[in-house]
This record gives structure tokens, C-alpha cells and sequence, in this order.
């Protein structure tokens, strides 16, 4: 099975119309400290390898980077956890990847598979500490289109923060839906697709894009 890793994953969603946080990839530390330097402070940095899918666990994630110090020191320190963990440029280190610090807004986790039975699924539910503490999400056969992504979007607590939760502003869901609903056409489209993770895609008020993704082909 083939895996489309976060870096091109991210590509592969804004070729789709899907936004996605700013980010560049870093190959050495001064690009590094350039990249952050154009997206602008807070940044985070992540080890970008197609082994590394579970970067958290080796370290390889930095978050609220405030300046050149804290970015050159987080460079380097990402750099030495991969190694330590046998990620180096010979087996697929790319590099970091220098993306913006998404602040405030709400987390959903979107998804899709393909049921032996059924065939492409798509889901949603509310990401970051939702998804284990609420453990529920909404699924429906691919494709979708926007206004039955919303109904999926608002089978689930969702709802609550869609009309707004004590006295915060009503979610757009708009930019939530529109991703949703090109997710499911791109599993209905190609059967290459076996699953798909995109966690977390996050609505703010200047609207929606994704953080993370993961891409797995047959």
C-alpha cells in the first residue's frame, strides 16, 4: 500500500480546492528560519519523512515557535530525535516542515475508507480532545454534496457550536462542507484511494483549512 504522507497530502488537498495551512519545506536551518520568518511567528515545525507518520511520537513536532532562537534551536533538536529514531536524508528525510500556528477555533477530523460491502465512506466528527472524549461521528456513503455534508456535520455535537455556544459566534460550516463533499468525490472518483485522514481540518472565523493529512492507496 502506497502512502501519501502529510507534505504532498497537503498539496494534493489544495489542488482539490481543499485550503490548507501556509507552510514550506525546510531542507537545511537557515531555510528554516527564512520560511518562518515569511509565514510569520508563531510557527510550528514537523519532521517531514514518509516514515515519520506518527511524529508526535519521536518528537518531531514543535509548536508555538516565537522567534529565530526558538527556530533554529527546534530545528536542530527535530533533527537529532529523527536521527535518534533512524529517520535521516538516506531513508527518506525530507526535511522540516515550516507551517503557520493555527490559533483558537474548532477541530473536526475528517475521513474516509472503503467498506468491503458498501464501498467509499466518508466521515466527520469533532477532532483534537473531542474525538476521543466524544467518540462519535457521522458517515455516509460517497459522494456526498454540501448541503447532505452539513446534515452529516450537524448529526453530531457540532450542532451546539453551529449556532453559536455561549454567546461565541456561530461556525460558518460552509468551508467544512465544501471539503467534505470533494473528499467524497475524490474516494468515489478513484478507487485507488483506500483511506484517507485529514485531522485536524479547523474552522476559525476567517474560515476553514487543513492542518494534517494522510493519504493511503491500494
Amino acid at each position: 500500500m502506497r502512502t501519501l504522507d502529510e507534505y504532498p497530502a497537503l498539496d494534493l488537498l489544495e489542488s482539490r480546492g481543499i485550503p490548507a495551512a501556509a507552510r514550506e519545506l525546510a531542507d537545511s536551518e537557515e531555510a528554516a528560519v527564512a520560511a518562518a520568518a515569511r509565514i510569520g511567528y508563531p510557527v510550528v515545525f514537523k519532521i517531514s519523512a514518509p516514515s515519520a507518520l506518527h511524529k508526535t511520537e519521536i518528537g518531531g513536532v514543535a509548536v508555538g515557535i516565537r522567534d529565530e532562537a526558538e527556530a533554529r534551536a527546534a530545528y536542530r533538536g527535530i533533527l537529532e530525535r529523527a536521527a535518534a529514531a533512524g529517520i535521516v536524508r538516506m531513508s527518506g528525510l525530507r526535511g522540516v516542515l515550516v507551517q503557520e500556528m493555527v490559533k483558537g477555533g474548532v477541530e473536526f477530523i475528517l475521513g474516509g475508507y472503503r467498506d468491503p460491502g458498501f464501498g467509499p465512506v466518508v466521515m466527520v466528527g469533532l477532532g483534537g480532545i473531542f474525538t476521543e472524549l466524544l467518540k462519535e461521528a457521522a458517515f455516509r456513503l460517497a459522494p456526498v454534496d454540501e448541503a447532505e455534508a452539513r446534515r452529516m456535520v450537524l448529526e453530531t455535537r457540532a450542532r451546539v457550536l453551529a449556532g453559536g455556544f455561549r454567546g461565541a459566534p456561530p461556525l460558518d460550516l460552509g468551508p467544512l462542507c465544501s471539503a467534505i463533499a470533494e473528499l467524497s468525490r475524490m474516494m468515489s472518483e478513484s478507487e485507488e484511494i483506500a483511506e484517507f485522514d485529514v485531522n485536524p481540518f479547523v474552522l476559525t472565523p476567517s474560515g476553514g483549512r487543513a492542518l494534517d493529512a494522510l493519504f493511503k492507496y491500494r
